[in-house]
């Protein structure tokens, strides 16, 4: 039966071609991903301590609160310690030879002074040393034609640019001070003025030679006080490599989960496959059972089948697999993306793919090898059995219908009972309706998108309606194989739709003016809202702030701006704000039992209130403040009650008469001074605050477009082994006249129709889980509504007609190669 069963195989070799393209794709995912991150996670140790190679201990804050710089000194007077310095980071910005700041996030780190703490990668030049001087990552300066000795001006959250000297180009490539945008590096006193950082995130130390170091540890600790924690050279180093690879564990995780998706698509059409090929051999396994083959050893025989395809196809995914992270590799080289990391192929990776490919191959082929031994040889050896057309049992219909009802039941009471998880659980329970009731769905819908093709195509579209809908079971595999991929895809499509406009309605909104200035990584520096205030050409000014203070969300409000956000006013007049009152919404008041003209302190202050209101403004994020529980107040009040308290937004309009031109004008000559603000209207913060959904669409959109071409490669795998199955009725159908290119035409409407169906399904699938999300949280914050991108989904559908009309033209091509009177005598 081994011998057998090998050579079968041998023969079939082009026939298990095809079958074997879905694993090896699903293996190449899998492979490829691991083989990526394993790379990367090589990368990460290396990289881990790059900047600790000279740190024996370090102090941090045990609280959020920074160390204070004086700190530093009392540390650097400890027994045992030869040098200690401060380090943060922050965000920066420089501006560039032409005048303009140099675009992307920067990384502002305060650099040691001291060489037994240095452990940075000199390029040219040297590292700082006191106070106006600056290095840059080396491709920043090359790009930015800078050369040591010239001056650079940085600027941060601490004020305006101004002009540092450069002493040298530092390498940081693949370093957690890598994160795509400019490195700056400066002395302790130049960072914390840049950033306006109070103190240091750290404090770097490194000990004498010789001395012991859980001594120093406990002597540095023993100074720096409760309110800090001294961590050893081991511990920093293992935090370090920790954090890491956690990051990368749990990219490794996203990816993984795609690439699980299409492994499943790719055992849906290995599954489909099988059941195809073994229906096929009916005749041949009643010929073995007739000359003594038990069932267990015709069982055993097609599992030894599908486990040599899964191998080989496992090893093929294997070696495309490594292909796959060598590109993503150059990619994100390409891109510059701040990974790195080799081709790291392990032991573990290889055999863990192959093991997979194999046991998802065989897997799928369990209950198609089980139901090929059930027909009894004499049976078996009638032309009935050649092409079994077994619809599906009561049982599984019953049971199909009921969880597909339960999965619509949790889609459509997810958002009243506003729990995530019935979303979920509501998209895999229809999912598994459609699988388990898909043999009788799947052909009623073939039947209706059948109606119109055979109104156009006549008799042949009417053949390939009744071919596709001969075996039940055959085409709802076939077609839900599409719906995972196409159904994700759907989802996230329509989600990222909706979300958009819901963003963007929010903006309508809450922001009503002409112009937005923006922090870029961070709050907006600090002078620069009063600069802009005393520009003539600019009437409203500004900066959105909030803070929380006994258990009260105190927000600033401008007098001009405050009744854009404003649902109701409930007592008092709203035009009344203005220095010294405030406005309180409705749910604090009836706490407090405040109204119009009460007086109420706050921190100290004694403020009126001028009105009591509802709105809809948001609540602070992650805030323990209770819903409503919200005083606005005037810039300067807030101003005098939270000094230190910084917004990451302006919203400016312009003075009357003055021109869009003028105020821009105005306004730029403020912030070109400011490399950390950014300026622009409200269409260009709608697409800042979208750009990251388009991106993720993107990305989604491209890792699940591999589980569609594996089910698209299922519908050719299908229409190509049925191909087979009906040589000899094809072969009379071109007897007695039907055409090639007819032939051709009925076999691609066949092909469209699997896959039209799977799609179809797939969208409304994602259509309705995205409904049900959009309805949740809609019912958290009431600014989102679902939003059918039409468009975007009549390409997918698109799309899948024209993957499927390609796919038909290999299975057109066999049908048509054998002479008409060879194939009418196919057994």
């Amino acid at each position: 039966m081994i011998r057998l069963t090998l050579r079968q195989l041998r023969a079939e070799a082009l026939r298990l071609l095809l079958s074997s393209l879905a694993i090896v794709l699903g293996v190449a995912f899998i492979a490829g991903t691991l083989i990526f991150v394993d790379g990367m996670r090589a990368g990460a140790y290396d990289r881990a301590g790059a900047f600790d190679r000279h740190t024996d201990l370090a102090v941090y804050p045990a609280t959020r609160d920074p160390l204070p710089a004086a700190l530093v000194d009392r540390i650097r007077a400890v027994d045992g310690v030869a040098a200690a310095e401060g380090e943060l980071l922050g965000s920066g910005g420089i501006v560039g030879a032409d005048g303009r700041p140099v675009l992307g996030y920067a990384v502002l780190a305060a650099v040691p002074v001291d060489d037994a703490l240095r452990s940075y990668d000199v390029v040219a030049g040297r590292l700082p040393e006191r106070p106006g001087e600056v290095v840059l990552d080396a491709p920043t300066a090359a790009e930015e034609g800078f050369t040591v000795g010239v001056p650079v001006r940085v600027g941060g959250s601490g004020g305006a640019a101004r002009p540092y000297t450069l002493v040298g180009t530092v390498d940081v490539a693949g370093t957690s001070r890598d994160v795509g945008g400019p490195f700056i590096g400066l002395v302790g006193a130049d960072a914390l003025a840049v950033t306006g950082q109070r103190g240091y995130d750290r404090i770097m130390v490194a000990a004498r030679p010789g001395a012991d170091e859980a001594a120093l540890a406990d002597r540095a600790a023993d100074v720096a006080g409760a309110g800090a924690t001294v961590k050893t050279r081991q511990r920093i180093l293992d935090e370090a490599v920790e954090d890491a690879v956690r990051d990368l564990e749990q990219f490794n995780m996203v990816l993984l989960t795609f690439a699980g998706v299409a492994v499943v698509v790719a055992g849906f059409v290995i599954a489909n496959t099988f059941a195809i090929v073994l229906a096929q051999r009916t005749r041949r396994t009643a010929l073995l059972r007739l000359v003594g083959a038990t069932r267990g050893q015709t069982f055993r025989a097609a599992l030894l089948e599908s486990a040599v395809v899964g191998s080989v196809a496992s090893a093929a995914g294997v070696l495309l697999g490594v292909a796959l992270a060598g590109g993503m590799n150059q990619l994100m080289g390409r891109l510059d993306a701040p990974v790195s990391g080799g081709l790291t192929v392990t032991v573990p990776t290889v055999l863990a793919s192959l093991l997979l490919g194999t046991a998802i191959t065989v897997g799928a082929a369990l209950l198609p090898a089980w139901r090929g031994t059930r027909v009894p040889p004499v049976a078996a050896l009638t032309d009935a059995a050649v092409q079994p057309a077994r619809g599906a049992g009561r049982l599984r219909l019953a049971v199909g219908a009921l969880v597909f009802a339960a999965g619509i039941a949790a889609l459509v009471g997810a958002a009243p009972a506003v729990q995530v998880v019935l979303v979920a659980a509501g998209g895999v329970l229809t999912f598994f309706g459609i699988v388990l009731f898909g043999p009788v769905l799947v052909p009623a819908l073939v039947r209706v998108l059948g109606w119109p093709a055979r109104r156009l195509f006549g008799a042949t579209a009417g053949l390939a309606v009744a071919n596709a809908v001969r075996n039940p079971r055959r085409i709802a595999a076939t077609a839900t194989a599409l719906v995972i991929g196409i159904g994700l895809v759907s989802a996230f499509v329509v989600g990222a739709r909706s979300t958009k406009e819901g963003i963007e309605r929010s903006v309508d909104a809450e922001i009503g003016v002409d112009w937005l200035v923006t922090g870029i990584g961070g709050d907006l520096p600090t002078p620069l809202v009063d600069e802009l205030r005393a520009r003539p050409e600019l009437a409203v000014v500004h900066e959105q702030r909030s803070a929380v203070t006994a258990d009260v969300q105190v927000r600033a409000a401008h007098p001009a701006l405050v009744g854009r956000t404003l649902t109701g006013v409930v007592a008092g007049e709203v035009g009344r704000l203005a220095p010294g009152s405030v406005l309180v919404h409705r749910e604090l008041a009836e706490a407090r039992g405040w109204t119009a003209g009460s007086t109420l302190t706050l921190r100290g202050r004694s403020l009126r209130v001028a009105a009591v209101v509802t709105a809809d403004g948001p609540a602070l994020a992650g805030s323990p403040v209770p819903a409503g529980h919200v005083i606005e107040v005037v810039d300067a009040d807030f101003t005098a009650l939270f000094p230190a308290q910084r917004g990451y937004l302006a919203e400016i309009d312009p003075a009357g008469g003055v021109s869009a031109d003028q105020a821009r004008a105005a306004i730029e000559t403020v912030v070109g001074r400011y490399p950390t603000a950014n300026l622009m209207d409200q269409g260009a913060y709608k697409k800042m605050l979208t750009g990251t959904i388009d991106m993720l669409l993107a990305f989604v959109t491209a890792l699940l477009g591999l589980a569609v071409v594996i089910a698209l490669v299922g519908v050719a795998n299908t229409l190509s082994l049925s191909v087979v199955e009906r040589t000899r009725e094809n072969a009379v159908l071109r007897a007695v006249g039907l055409t090639r290119g007819r032939m051709r035409a009925m076999l691609a409407v066949e092909a469209v129709l699997m896959a039209l169906v799977g799609a179809l399904l797939g969208v409304g699938l994602g259509t309705g889980v995205s409904a049900a999300a959009m309805a949740l949280l809609a019912r958290i914050s009431g600014d989102f509504a679902v939003v059918l991108p039409l468009g975007q989904l009549g390409l997918i559908l698109g799309v899948a007609v024209a993957a499927a009309l390609v796919a038909s033209v290999l299975p057109a091509r066999r049908a048509l190669a054998r002479p008409v009177v060879e194939a009418l005598g196919d057994q």
